[in-house]
């Protein structure tokens, strides 16, 4: 089969996510796959005025057999500019890679480039599957063109073959921008068991950043955004000296988090972006694992793909009442709520007195035992077959 993806963000750098995971392994099993992304963050990088083409060949972050193709198209790297060119270069991109590369399916994870790729699928009768990760429009950086992106978000669910999603919030959520109930499914995040599980030990992690045996430590993972809810767990950590806040990520809250940190005595350990590879074994020097978010537009349907992580290392994990982690998750499975991100530490001791965290952990671990990447990749590729057979 060959597949081509369209998205949004930076393939190379970022992740792996749940296309890396899902595609990697499609291609390890013989399936070609080729990837149009976006420099999404080149606001960061060197300034030049224009970007030229990039072919990446042989991509891969999530397993070592991942064989992927990225192109890259060219950009002008100018805000509001940036948009317009993305039109331009990817619809020559896109429709150079329908009469070069042929694809079967076309799968698109963005707003723009799905918008055009549904358009050139349908003159070309190639099935196009939009798969939702996350509510697309709320993470358009400026907040005056969120509007127009909802708008062409609502039609591309409308006129997609069928849209999936990665939870069930996020598939309530397309039903609700437009999506036939009908086309509609869901393909949930997995995990590499192999990676994550409770035989991995923390202890060097622990004895690198000065974490005493008998230390309570609440983990965070992820980019750091001012409503992760991470600051308020900071600020209440001042009166409770023996549990301590490993971060690992970067992102807006991380100079607060900093100034915090340094007027708790170092309480809160950052670390700042870690290698993808250590990432169980920060996970496994922790005890109980943290989700205090807000409940905003951003945070509303998801589940990041870090709570299966979290749950499957056996660690159980405290959350804000988020719907999308209510409706996955439920209740008794290893994931305890709170009203706000205040709540955290009071709750984390509550846990602790009833030595309630083991506990929880087991049923954490027990929960997340049917989402094994093999079995969601073949689900993944049996869906795919069953839409270019019809």
């Amino acid at each position: 089969m060959k597949i081509l993806v369209v998205q949004e963000s930076d393939w190379v750098e970022k992740g792996p996510h749940q296309s890396h995971h899902l595609f990697e392994r499609l291609s390890a099993k013989g399936h070609e796959i080729r990837v149009i992304d976006f420099e999404i963050s080149w606001r960061t990088h060197e300034k030049e005025l224009f970007s030229k083409r990039k072919v990446f060949k042989s991509q891969h972050k999530a397993i070592k057999d991942g064989n992927i193709t990225v192109i890259r198209p060219s950009i002008v790297k100018l805000p509001l500019l940036e948009y317009i060119s993305l039109i331009y270069s990817h619809r020559k991109e896109i429709k150079k890679q329908i009469k070069e590369f042929h694809p079967d399916v076309i799968v698109g994870f963005g707003i723009l480039n799905a918008n055009i790729a549904i358009k050139l699928a349908k003159k070309n009768k190639i099935p196009f599957v939009y798969y939702i990760i996350d509510s697309l429009n709320t993470l358009v950086p400026q907040k005056f063109l969120r509007k127009l992106a909802k708008i062409i978000e609502c039609r591309n669910m409308v006129d997609s073959d069928k849209v999936l999603s990665i939870n069930e919030g996020l598939r309530e959520y397309t039903v609700r921008m437009g999506a036939d109930p009908k086309k509609t499914d869901v393909i949930r995040a997995g995990i590499d068991f192999k990676r994550y599980n409770s035989k991995i030990k923390g202890d060097k992690i622990r004895e690198e950043y000065g974490i005493k045996d008998d230390d309570l430590v609440l983990f965070f993972m992820g980019w750091l955004y001012d409503f992760s809810g991470l600051k308020e767990v900071a600020s209440s950590l001042f009166r409770h000296k023996k549990i301590k806040m490993l971060i690992v990520g970067e992102g807006d809250a991380y100079e607060d988090l900093k100034k915090i940190s340094e007027e708790s005595g170092n309480q809160i350990i950052l670390t700042g972006k870690q290698p993808f590879e250590k990432i169980p074994e920060f996970i496994s020097a922790s005890d109980v694992c943290l989700l205090p978010a807000y409940n905003n537009e951003i945070m509303r349907d998801i589940v990041p793909i870090k709570m299966y992580e979290y749950l499957a290392m056996e660690k159980p994990v405290i959350s804000t009442k988020l719907p999308g982690i209510i409706l996955e998750f439920g209740n008794d499975n290893g994931v305890v709520y709170v009203d706000k991100p205040e709540d955290v530490v009071d709750k984390v001791i509550e846990l602790n007195k009833k030595n309630l965290i083991k506990v929880e952990g087991k049923k954490a671990r027990k929960f997340v035992e049917k989402n094994n990447w093999d079995k969601i990749t073949k689900e993944f590729e049996e869906y795919l077959d069953k839409i270019l057979n019809k």
